[in-house]
């Protein structure tokens, strides 16, 4: 306060002149009349500062509602198709379903269908359930009331959960995850096929966008040899590995090619560029906003013209700061970024942890494709599955082993990050990572934890063995340990999320 009427007749005195103040009634009101309007300008100054505040978080606030988005979509995806899963083979094996939910908490949309089923969606978007007749909860807990009333009547007792035969529980139980993968494969093998398959031999589908350099290969050309070496089938993995291994590291390399049915070598970009395909979410590229498209022209002032020198650099950098000047639709930008420790899996089954700044590479030009089969398509998406459930489980027991770091796990933060980012980088890549999560999602819920699915297969092993299922007291401390070990499963996550050393 003393500040302020200090403040307030030293503006008097400026305006007024006089630099001896006499507290006089004239004088009073004069320094009455100069507080208010300086209070009057202080409110006018600070609202204006706080306009701008917002203004300028409105692109933050708008991503942020971009991600939340993009998480709830692909979570509700995955949950409908997983819940589904339960719901309709349930309904196969002659179980009712009272409720299937989309979400939790108050209830925003219901209807009734005609088998008595309701089918709603609640206001909190994580998650999701279905009831079934005989349930006390979301959980699939027994309702000893509601299993009492119907204790008398056979047919009634087994359209329930608690009731149905063995068979028809399990499988019921075992449709989520199943769901899950299923969904996974459909969806892998749909962008196999959009993507296509590379033509063979390699012929160029589409140049990328690099600085310009005179080169003159052209969209349809058909590559017979590079740098005077043949060109191997596209099949053959490990000669290509080979040839981009031996390749001289020039800004300029000559291509044999067949045009227009000549023979006639031409000049073209180096194969393998510094160029950008794509951005790893929640990494050091992500954060500084790299783009797909981006072309990394020197890092720390030495000029490069290979993806793998700057691979080289990367790996080599020990966590030091990297400038880099980066080419994008004709301008030079320039950029500093810090790459992180990264644990990437090995042929092995093992893991080595490199620097990484997250970004994938691509050739100078993109192959053109040709249609793939639906069989090798489901091949494909089968294997990608699996792929996603053994490199799962591989992080899984390295993690318990303490052979890598426990920031492998993502929470619901970092999942969330990442639905944004995929979303943000096309269609195509967001609907390939919800066919990835939604695998994790059934393999985790196979997992022999009271709650989860696993867990209640493994109590339909036990009942299938003894003839009997456990008892009521013993239902509810396994239910109580499986709540308690996934509440600590998320919490660690969410820890994960906040205080592991995220770009």
């Amino acid at each position: 306060m003393v500040a302020v009427v200090d403040r307030v007749f030293q503006r008097f005195e400026a305006q007024s002149g006089i630099t001896d103040v006499k507290v006089t009634l004239d004088n009073v009101r004069t320094a009455d009349h100069v507080a208010r309007q300086w209070v009057a300008e202080a409110m006018i100054d600070w609202a204006a500062g706080r306009i701008l505040d917002i203004i300028s978080l409105i692109p933050q606030f708008g991503g942020f509602l971009y991600t939340i988005a993009a998480f709830i979509i692909a979570l509700s995806v995955i949950v409908v198709v997983h819940e589904y899963g339960h719901y309709i083979v349930g309904q196969w094996c002659g179980i009712h379903a009272e409720v299937f939910s989309l979400g939790f908490g108050p209830v925003l949309l219901s209807r009734a269908d005609r088998r008595g089923t309701r089918w709603q969606v609640a206001a909190l978007p994580f998650g999701g359930y279905v009831k079934f007749l005989g349930d006390a909860n979301a959980a699939s807990g027994k309702g000893a009331t509601a299993m009492q009333m119907i204790a008398d009547d056979g047919e009634l007792r087994n359209r329930t959960m608690h009731g149905a035969p063995l068979w028809a529980r399990a499988a019921t139980v075992a449709a989520g995850p199943v769901f899950n993968f299923v969904m996974s494969i459909i969806v892998f093998a749909v962008i196999f096929i959009f993507r296509g398959e590379e033509s063979d031999p390699l012929t160029v589908g589409k140049l990328q966008n690099l600085p310009p350099a005179g080169y003159e290969l052209q969209v349809g050309d058909e590559i017979l040899a590079i740098d005077g070496v043949p060109t191997p089938s596209i099949a053959d993995q490990q000669v290509w590995d080979d040839l981009a291994r031996d390749l001289p590291v020039v800004e300029t390399l000559d291509y044999t090619v067949h045009r227009q049915g000549e023979r006639i070598t031409v000049t073209g970009p180096y194969l393998f560029p510094p160029i950008i395909k794509q951005i790893v979410p929640r990494s050091a590229a992500m954060d500084i906003e790299l783009r797909p498209g981006d072309v990394i022209q020197s890092v720390n002032g030495t000029l490069i013209h290979a993806f793998g020198q700057l691979k080289s650099t990367v790996e080599s950098s020990d966590g030091r700061v990297l400038l880099l000047k980066v080419w994008r639709d004709g301008n030079v930008l320039d950029f500093a970024l810090t790459p992180q420790r990264t644990d990437e899996p090995q042929a092995d089954g093992g893991f080595v942890t490199y620097w990484r700044i997250g970004i994938v590479g691509g050739m100078a030009f993109e192959p053109a494709t040709e249609m793939t089969s639906p069989l090798r398509a489901i091949d494909g998406a089968v294997v990608q599955t699996w792929a996603i459930i053994s490199g799962s489980l591989s992080v899984l027991w390295h993690m318990v082993t303490g052979a890598i770091s426990t920031c492998n796990i993502s929470g619901p933060i970092g999942i969330a990050e990442t639905s944004g980012a995929m979303a943000s980088q096309g269609v195509q890549n967001f609907v390939w990572f919800i066919a990835v999560l939604s695998t994790a999602v059934g393999l985790l819920n196979l997992f022999p934890v009271p709650v989860l699915d696993g867990g209640h297969l493994v109590l339909h092993a036990y009942e299938a063995v003894t003839g009997k299922p456990p008892g009521d007291m013993a239902m509810r401390v396994l239910m109580a340990t499986g709540i308690s070990l996934i509440l600590m499963l998320t919490v660690f996550a969410l820890g994960n999320d906040i205080f592991c050393p995220w770009p």
